[in-house]
């Protein structure tokens, strides 16, 4: 059985989201990782995800960041895996991290994934890029049981060494990068909405993010 996600939404009291994130890290449950606002965000929102090793145990850790000091209010998603990742080994390495959230009829749902599984190869070779995961919310109308003409809701986080590299991957080069960008383009066709924002880890291992960005 796959692992099943949560995603947590976490808005924090005015400059206290470092030290907010730092009391995640001892408040239970598995961490995949905690991003911080780049653009997009306010500034003192933070991003977590927690693994759980089957639905009712993420229904429970949905609440897990509730009760922490510094923390004004919580949003959740509880989320299976779709084509990535295969593992619950967390992102490790700093960059740009992009969070696209798309919200897809069931009916092109098949479409899409295949579209993301032929440009990722491309996508990930021309920019130094990777495709850290592809997500299904569960639950209320966006859930597995959706009938063709309703909205299945998709996470899609990607990591890109920089903003430059995010920036470039939108300007093909060549005919190969033509070639992704047309299958990506074809893939925001199937979605009724589409929002992406822009994160760094905070849990990387190599390099931590200083950098002033709100």
């Amino acid at each position: 059985m796959s692992a099943v996600y949560v995603h947590h939404r976490i808005d924090c009291a005015p400059l206290q989201w470092n030290t907010v994130a730092e009391r995640l890290l001892s408040a239970g449950g598995e961490i995949y990782g905690i991003w911080r606002s780049q653009i997009g965000l306010p500034r003192d929102t933070i991003t977590a995800i927690t693994v759980w090793p089957n639905t009712p145990a993420a229904q429970d850790g949905a609440a897990l960041f509730n009760n922490i000091e510094g923390v004004i209010r919580t949003e959740t998603d509880i989320m299976a895996p779709t084509l990535r990742p295969k593992t619950s080994e967390p992102p490790r390495r700093q960059g740009n991290y992009a969070f696209r959230w798309f919200d897809t009829p069931e009916a092109h749902v098949p479409e899409f994934l295949e579209l993301c599984e032929g440009a990722w190869p491309g996508f990930e070779s021309a920019y130094d890029s990777q495709v850290i995961g592809l997500w299904r919310v569960e639950g209320g109308e966006l859930d597995g049981s959706a009938g063709a003409d309703e909205l299945v809701r998709i996470l899609l986080i990607t990591r890109r060494p920089d903003l430059a590299m995010w920036e470039r991957s939108k300007l093909p080069a060549n005919e190969e990068e033509a070639e992704v960008r047309r299958k990506l383009s074809r893939r925001y066709d199937l979605c009724d909405w589409t929002l992406v924002y822009t994160t760094t880890l905070i849990t990387a291992d190599d390099e931590k993010d200083e950098a002033r960005w709100a």
